[in-house]
């Protein structure tokens, strides 16, 4: 785990929302050189600047004409994205009773007006500090100790989230599963220091085939790893698919126990929920057309249907990739994997 830092960074971004111009001001010079100061005069505007850009910290004000603070505060804490933001209440209320409420309603810190600049210097340094290593923390829980990626539970949070977006947005998703070809054989040749080396290059690799932001790499265990791509049809996966078997084949680590090929190779299995699934119920047109109920499907579905795609690229002689769209989630594949003939790429041989 990286050393936590002593102090505030320039590069934290603090939100200061009160609609008291002089106010800011004030604040404005107790903080300069504190962190990146960004302010906002209203409710409505400080939510707006907040969904854009998270801050690390919030100082708001309790009392404002229209959306009061206490209503800014419900709205953030109602986001998930946005719930982990700390809230520091400035209020010229100085009665126990408020500031328990503040409290109690889940602020951070609460600071009464008139402001006493050190007080308020330290607090907002300490709440920094305290919002560092409880990100310091979610992201160790979140990302895979040997590789450095996405571990599981961030891949199934991500995917949980895209699915949830799709059913909302009519976005197509897709879903790579990528496993090392002959793994066991290259520990079993290499041992197993080699063959953590080997899982890290290959992570690497994957970051590189993963070229937008969106994109989630993600180790599954072992040597499986899985792709989540948002907003991408069944063609962009293709592309993807094709990306990550040339990467990887660019890695030229030596594999001399494999019966594939003389280099590491992977396989990779494509699951698809776009437009032109026989389950996708997102175009209107398309459903007016039907005289059948359109069958729901779930993210485990795609899940299950990327595990027999992957099924399917092995079962065709490794190296390459296979296509299957989610409506193939209860598809009982023969031992070739043959009929029918998902949508396949090879990668070239070294």
């Amino acid at each position: 785990m990286n050393q936590l830092p002593e102090a505030a960074s320039l590069n934290d971004s603090i939100l200061m929302v009160d609609d008291d111009p002089v106010a800011i001001q004030l604040m404005g010079r107790i903080l300069s050189g504190v962190g990146d100061l960004r302010f906002a005069t209203s409710g409505e505007s400080a939510l707006q600047l907040v969904r854009e850009s998270p801050p690390d910290l919030i100082l708001l004000d309790a009392q404002m004409p229209g959306m009061s603070g206490f209503l800014v505060f419900d709205a953030l804490k109602a986001e998930p994205g946005l719930a982990d933001v700390p809230v520091i209440f400035v209020t010229s209320h100085s009665e126990a009773a408020f500031e328990v409420c503040a409290l109690e309603m889940g602020a951070a810190d609460f600071i009464a007006k008139p402001v006493n600049a050190p007080l308020v210097v330290a607090r907002v340094k300490t709440h920094l500090r305290i919002k560092s290593m409880a990100d310091e923390l979610r992201r160790t829980a979140s990302t895979d100790a040997l590789t450095g990626i996405a571990n599981r539970r961030q891949f199934d949070e991500s995917l949980q989230r895209e699915w949830l977006r799709n059913q909302r947005d009519g976005q197509p998703l897709s879903l790579l599963l990528i496993d090392v070809d002959h793994f066991k054989l290259y520990n079993d040749l290499y041992g197993h220091p080699k063959g953590d080396t080997c899982l890290r290059e290959v992570a690497q690799a994957l970051l590189g085939a993963a070229q937008r932001p969106a994109d989630l790499v993600a180790r599954c265990g072992g040597e499986e790893f899985m792709l989540l791509l948002p907003h991408t049809p069944r063609v962009g996966a293709l592309h993807v698919a094709a990306r990550v078997l040339d990467v990887v084949a660019k890695l030229q680590v030596r594999h001399e126990a494999s019966p594939t090929a003389r280099n590491l190779t992977v396989s990779v299995g494509i699951a698809c929920y776009d437009a032109a699934s026989p389950r996708w119920v997102h175009d209107p047109a398309v459903q007016r057309s039907r005289t059948d109920p359109p069958l729901e499907c779930t993210a485990g579905d795609l899940v299950r249907t990327v595990d027999k795609a992957l099924y399917a690229a092995k079962a065709a002689g490794r190296a390459q990739s296979a296509l299957l769209d989610i409506a193939d989630v209860d598809l009982q594949l023969p031992c070739d994997a043959t009929t029918p003939a998902p949508e396949q790429r090879k990668v070239a041989l070294g």
